[in-house]
């Protein structure tokens, strides 16, 4: 495997109280400004009217997204192909034919012929299922999260940690959208599940690590095998995440308007993914089992004094079968 870095000894517990400070800071801020600034849903949260026209010869789309422009309203544009565009606008019920004029006054500056083949409209209701809909995907992915990691490691504190630090990078993107005013929608609610994604696959990745370490290094204390786990594995995460950080600049530069905010939600959302698989997952891990590994995480545990009497006491204790019995009945007798 390709290592970006030499052998780092980094102690990335050491910092860990800065950590959690940070991840405090950034719960009160992020409260602060959702209650300030709240956030910019879109028509797929909010309710709108959609226009779909086609014209009859063929038009750039930027273009057309420059005549929208002109009109002043906070118009989006998508192409279906065959030089047709849907246009939709945040409106109510009562605003559709008004919405709709406003449109083709803005369209008729092309100067190309065309035809509106539809006019739909998204009622509050429809807006407010969406909305439902979108936080029960977040959460039961977040639920389903910890079952998968709890079970793959035999610790809930595990898979609970991972979530922890999934929660911490979906908040902070929810933080940068609601400073930059960008509007929420369904490609944008694609993307905060992406993230989840990518994050705890980086987080599995140490925690295999972790794993992996415990049994080749028994007599290692936690805390140290935490920090060489993270060490080992530094230059993948940074290798792979650059890999992605790259690909998404470029979309984010050249992708266009449509799917604009999709990438700066996974680049938001990677960087952080990043940081809090390496400043909370494994921290809390750390913090939660009191720097002492439990019997679940060390399968190869040296048997200590304790374990040793409870394992005779048990056996004691418990009903002979079988040879056994007779055997032991025989010793008795030989002994008298």
């Amino acid at each position: 495997m390709m290592n970006l870095f030499p052998k780092t000894h980094i102690d990335f517990l050491k910092y860990r109280k800065v950590y959690f400070s940070l991840f405090a800071a950034v719960l009160v801020a992020g409260v602060i400004c959702f209650w300030t600034k709240g956030f910019n849903m879109g028509i797929d949260f909010t309710g709108g009217t959609m226009v779909q026209v086609k014209f009859n010869a063929p038009v750039e789309m930027s273009q057309v997204r420059e005549a929208l422009a002109q009109t002043g309203a906070n118009s989006e544009l998508q192409s279906y192909g065959d030089n047709t565009f849907a246009v939709s606008e945040k409106s109510t019920e009562q605003e559709v034919g008004v919405v709709q004029a406003r449109i083709e006054k803005a369209l008729d500056t092309l100067k190309v012929p065309y035809e509106v083949e539809q006019t739909n409209s998204v009622g509050p209701a429809v807006g407010e299922s969406m909305t439902e809909r979108a936080l029960w995907a977040i959460l039961l992915s977040l639920v389903f999260i910890i079952i998968y990691v709890a079970f793959r490691f035999s610790n809930i504190l595990w898979g609970v940690s991972g979530v922890v630090a999934l929660f911490h990078d979906l908040f902070l993107m929810a933080v940068a959208f609601s400073i930059t005013g960008r509007e929420i929608d369904l490609v944008v609610v694609a993307a905060f599940l992406t993230v989840a994604g990518f994050s705890i696959n980086d987080t599995i990745v140490i925690f295999d690590r972790m794993r992996e370490n415990i049994r080749l290094h028994p007599k290692m204390s936690f805390g140290e095998l935490i920090n060489l786990s993270i060490n080992e594995t530094l230059s993948r995460t940074v290798i792979t995440t650059l890999t992605v950080i790259f690909a998404l600049v470029v979309l984010y530069v050249f992708g266009g308007e449509v799917i604009n905010s999709f990438a700066f939600a996974m680049l938001i959302g990677c960087i952080s993914g990043v940081y809090s698989t390496i400043a909370l997952t494994t921290p809390l891990v750390y913090t939660w089992s009191h720097g002492q590994l439990t019997e679940s995480s060390n399968p190869n545990k040296p048997a200590t004094k304790q374990n040793v009497d409870a394992f005779i006491k048990k056996q004691q204790t418990a009903k002979p079968q079988g040879k056994t019995v007779t055997k032991i009945k025989r010793s008795r007798r030989n002994k008298h």
